[in-house]
């Protein structure tokens, strides 16, 4: 039996208003931006939230309603446990429920000051960093601007709404973990607001301000070992609940239209550029995630904590970090990187954590270019060698290779591109060329460079004989 500490929150639930909007309340918002709320509404401030989901996730909002919107944040790792009740929520809404409606006139409502966002990089709906205009969803909801479905499409309807109102602007805060991820927002609605009406993309400009933010928490996907945990810990097998790592970090552009809580009496740390935090964490924790991630599932490893027992891909990972990744960083303030990396090595060995590798990889087409090609092209152009980056970029060709001959399930915004690939090109050089032809990951001239090609393919060719440690130690020869 763990050791179990137990926090409760002493604010007055009552007194909270529908400050903030959560789009896209999932595992990470309850995990992350609500426990440095939850805190930081000791000093009294009335800063409620309403969690918001667009599509699926409705009865995971009913069962919030059911339980007064109370949960558990179960903070856990080798050492410990702590129990934390979460008690910032104030409401609940889906548009399916509630009507679309009924959003939009939430977002026009004179307390609402800022609009927290944690949609994936999916949610953006960008290609090329533009607005994606061939998008279903995009196309949809410019076609008809009173029944959006996209996160843009709602945030933009509900900014009209308030503007036909009389009110004065908000904050959008993207917290999802994508580099300059406020300007990737404000890009995306501006040029959405543009299409629809230039009186409101205007208003926008003027009144609606687009924070970057730098977010760092692992939150595994709730499993029954999580659930087990969840029960010991509150005596309640509550799927409200959530476990995290005990880390958290959460770096914050100041730049905010009507007002924040004061988020740093949590431990936020609230600066004027977020930019060199985004980096390290996108390219040193998320990078060597992404790596461990996919070269573990070729490797036959459930969790990333699995990984780190394998003694020569944690000191991989460990390489990656420092030797390559960490030399394409500008300085960061008061952080050494090389501890940095020991601290994120320490981290993935959290056994409690159940981090599946399988989940790391979902998605990898739209992490990769900034977890691993953006260094490697740096690299590339600064004439140096980057053998690690190359194998994580292989492992991910040979991840998605191996998944598709295997007939399981491949999530991915490109999955349909993908498997179209592994069925034409024979495994290979073959193969490589066509997935670097994939323009939403690739840069379109990479095939054009034999110092990339090169070895990438000789990475590819050894993971394919199916021994990582071998083609671990290719990249030392």
């Amino acid at each position: 039996m763990p050791t179990i500490d137990h926090v409760t929150f002493s604010f007055d639930r009552a007194a909270l208003k529908p400050r903030i909007l959560h789009i896209g309340f999932g595992a990470f918002a309850r995990a992350h931006q609500l426990v440095y709320l939850n805190e930081a509404l000791a000093d009294g401030s009335d800063w409620g939230v309403i969690a918001c989901r667009l599509n699926s996730g409705q009865d995971d909002l009913d069962a919030l309603d059911r339980a007064d919107h109370l949960y558990h944040v179960i903070e856990a790792d080798d050492h410990g446990v702590t129990a934390r009740e979460i008690g910032a929520v104030c409401a609940t809404l889906h548009p399916k429920r509630d009507g679309i409606e009924r959003l939009l006139d939430q977002i026009a409502q004179p307390d609402l000051s800022i609009i927290s966002l944690t949609i994936t990089e999916k949610g953006y709906t960008l290609r090329d960093g533009h607005l994606d205009l061939e998008h279903p969803g995009i196309a949809a909801d410019l076609n008809d601007p009173t029944a959006p479905a996209t996160a843009i499409g709602v945030i933009v309807a509900g900014l009209d709404w308030r503007r036909k109102a009389g009110h004065g602007g908000l904050t959008v805060m993207s917290c999802d973990n994508l580099p300059h991820n406020g300007a990737l927002a404000r890009t995306a609605i501006m040029e959405f607001a543009r299409l629809r009406d230039l009186d409101l993309a205007d208003w926008i400009a003027q009144e609606v301000s687009f924070p970057s933010t730098m977010i760092d928490r692992i939150v595994p996907a709730l499993d029954s070992d999580a659930l087990d945990l969840i029960e010991t810990a509150t005596g309640s097998r509550d799927e409200n609940s959530i476990v995290a790592e005990p880390f958290r970090q959460w770096v914050i552009e100041d730049n905010f239209a009507a007002g924040r809580p004061a988020w740093e009496k949590a431990g936020a740390q609230i600066v004027p550029d977020v930019g060199p935090y985004e980096d390290m964490k996108l390219r040193m924790l998320n990078g060597a995630h992404s790596f461990l991630a996919c070269l573990g599932v070729l490797a036959g490893y459930r969790t990333i904590a699995d990984c780190m027992n394998d003694v020569t891909l944690k000191q991989a990972a460990r390489q990656l970090m420092v030797d390559e990744q960490a030399p394409t960083l500008q300085p960061v303030e008061d952080m050494d990187l090389a501890q940095y990396a020991d601290d994120l090595i320490a981290r993935f060995g959290n056994s409690r954590l159940n981090h599946q590798t399988r989940q790391i990889a979902t998605d990898t087409s739209a992490k990769l270019p900034q977890r691993l090609i953006a260094p490697a092209i740096q690299h590339l152009h600064q004439g140096e060698d980057c053998p690690l980056t190359y194998l994580g970029i292989a492992a991910w060709l040979r991840y998605v290779r191996v998944t598709v001959e295997a007939g399981l399930p491949l999530p991915d915004p490109l999955e349909a591109e993908l498997r179209q690939i592994v069925q034409d090109a024979d495994d290979g050089g073959d193969y490589v060329m066509a997935m670097l032809a994939l323009g939403q990951v690739f840069s379109p001239d990479l095939a054009d460079y034999p110092r990339f090609v090169r070895p990438l393919f000789a990475a590819y060719e050894a993971l394919s004989q199916g021994d990582i440690g071998h083609a671990i130690a290719q990249t030392k020869e």
